[in-house]
């Protein structure tokens, strides 16, 4: 990702977040954050490039493929960014919707020769303050349950649900079950609960 993101800029001449945009329309992005092989080391940044632009039904001239040597604040941009899908399991689409490339490309100076881990830090700090309510309250209020209500017709605990929706719970990582039974209540598929 960090070949594909300097490639566009760089040899290209696309906008970071222009490719970004066609990157996700494309339908690469969801090859890519489900980790299938081809997308994920099947191929070259500048191949990655390639597919999403024709892809994205956008005509390319034959541009050289390039990878520089000199690693731009773009490549870092990118590699960070396939790290924090892949370590959080969030969709890039959530991601962007929440934090641009190019609002990723001013944390350069400050991250690039930090741990990586304060990278995802400060990126979990974003999306919880751009994703205010969790899926679970927004489709719970929709519905027009209380958190007891909830509670009471789907056996799940109050106290399970207020954490839950503060986040101090991670709604990905509970049981099965629960999950079944929350969205079953909710009149929702368990995914749509899934904080991803």
């Amino acid at each position: 990702m960090g070949d594909a993101l300097d490639y566009a800029v760089y040899s290209c001449e696309l906008d970071a977040d222009q490719f970004f945009g066609m990157f996700l329309a494309s339908g690469v992005a969801e090859q890519f954050g489900n980790g299938n092989p081809m997308y994920v080391a099947g191929m070259t940044g500048c191949e990655l490039v390639k597919k999403v632009v024709s892809k994205s039904g956008m005509n390319m001239q034959d541009i050289p493929e390039e990878m520089y040597l000199d690693k731009s604040s773009e490549y870092w941009a990118g590699w960070a960014l396939a790290y924090y899908q892949w370590y959080t399991g969030k969709s890039f689409s959530r991601i962007h919707q929440a934090v641009s490339v190019r609002d990723i490309l001013y944390l350069y100076p400050m991250l690039h020769e930090a741990d990586i881990m304060k990278f995802v830090e400060i990126m979990n700090e974003k999306l919880q303050a751009f994703y205010v309510e969790t899926n679970l309250k927004r489709i719970r209020r929709l519905v027009r349950l209380s958190q007891s209500e909830l509670a009471e017709n789907s056996g799940v605990s109050l106290r399970q649900i207020q954490l839950l929706e503060q986040r101090e719970e991670d709604i990905n990582k509970i049981q099965a079950i629960n999950l079944f039974k929350l969205s079953r209540i909710l009149g929702c598929k368990c995914e749509e609960l899934l904080e991803i």
